[in-house]
């Protein structure tokens, strides 16, 4: 069910209602005070959101694809590791707290 916009002509407020499209545009201020005319305005339309898988070409890409590219990520995670060699010089023997430490 849309939501409309309507404009009070007697106070100048804007109220939104709730309605089916096929019930009738509403003619009555909601405010107690005012019981003014209203006139239905133009809508701005709802923003459309795609939530979940299956929206964008990359969910359809094929199986060789993804497994090239985990093939790819793991390549270049394995280039990123630095060398884990430590040696005695490279570790501060007073503020070294591995176990492994060779200073230790």
């Amino acid at each position: 069910m849309p939501t409309y916009e309507y404009e009070c002509q007697k106070c100048g407020k804007t109220h939104e209602a709730f309605q089916s499209i096929t019930a009738k545009p509403l003619t009555k201020c909601p405010r107690s005070k005012c019981g003014g005319r209203l006139k239905r305005l133009l809508g701005r339309g709802g923003g459309l959101l795609f939530k979940g898988s299956g929206f964008y070409i990359t969910d359809y890409r094929s199986k060789s694809y993804h497994e090239a590219k985990k093939k790819d990520q793991s390549f270049g995670a394995a280039q990123d590791k630095p060398a884990s060699s430590t040696t005695a010089s490279s570790c501060k023997p007073s503020g070294c707290d591995k176990p492994s430490c060779p200073s230790k």
